[in-house]
């Protein structure tokens, strides 16, 4: 299985998912967010790249069956039902609802990522499950960082790293790239100080600083949630365990 990880999702072509298992992670926050709303009943996640693509998705729905979550700067974007935080993202609130996301970096990425043969999105909160899955469907596999601003975010890195590690059972192949090397020594040197690492990424301070610091905390919870969003008709979904006879999506 050749793996590749790109740091920051702001230069992936479509040549770089075609045919590959695409795993995207915005830990801090759009892949936690995902998680929790399927997790927690949505029916699915519809990831947007802008606000015009929200906008004109929502015109086409019944106003009773949807709600409008996303961010700018952080914060909720005015006008929408949610923001950000899988806090707000309770049962009681997106049971049964389709949730049109729109974040600065992670549902960009998504969407941008879109024509990979498996679209997964992953985060510390399930990431066992998306090992699980990444082995199930033995193809070559592409990591994708959302990032921050185009910039490396080390939230993620150290995610991807954590995800390589348990691919490879804590044994680097002799051949990798330079970004999968990275964010597996980057890894490597934090791991038993993991949480603290985390909470100390300039993200995660910027976020603290915001007020958001129980999504911080929430957010970097290992194995919490063993669930999987995938990808599908241009909406996030739980994936549902394939029978003997189907085949894997």
């Amino acid at each position: 299985m050749n793996v590749e990880v790109f740091l920051t999702g702001s230069h992936v072509t479509e040549e770089d998912v075609e045919g590959r298992t695409v795993v995207v992670i915005d830990v801090l926050r759009a892949s936690s967010t995902i998680i929790t709303a399927l997790a927690n009943g949505a029916r699915a996640v519809i990831p947007v790249a802008d606000m015009d693509q929200a906008g004109k998705i929502a015109m086409n729905l019944d106003p009773s069956t949807y709600l409008l979550g996303g961010e700018r700067d952080g914060d909720r974007i005015d006008g929408y039902h949610l923001g950000n935080s899988p806090l707000e993202y309770t049962p009681d609130v997106v049971e049964g609802k389709t949730i049109i996301l729109n974040t600065t970096n992670g549902t960009r990425t998504i969407w941008n990522a879109r024509n990979a043969e498996h679209l997964i999105v992953g985060g510390f909160l399930n990431a066992d499950r998306v090992v699980q899955f990444v082995r199930e469907v033995g193809l070559d596999v592409t990591i994708i960082c959302a990032g921050r601003n185009n910039r490396v975010a080390l939230d993620d890195a150290l995610c991807a790293g954590l995800l390589l590690h348990r691919l490879w059972e804590g044994r680097e192949p002799e051949y990798v790239s330079d970004a999968a090397h990275i964010a597996l020594t980057q890894y490597l040197h934090d791991r038993d100080r993991l949480a603290d690492a985390l909470r100390h990424s300039n993200h995660a301070r910027w976020l603290i600083e915001k007020g958001y610091g129980a999504d911080v905390e929430y957010c970097l919870q290992l194995d919490a949630l063993p669930v999987l969003p995938y990808y599908r008709e241009n909406r996030l979904v739980l994936y549902r365990e394939r029978q003997p006879s189907e085949s894997v999506g």
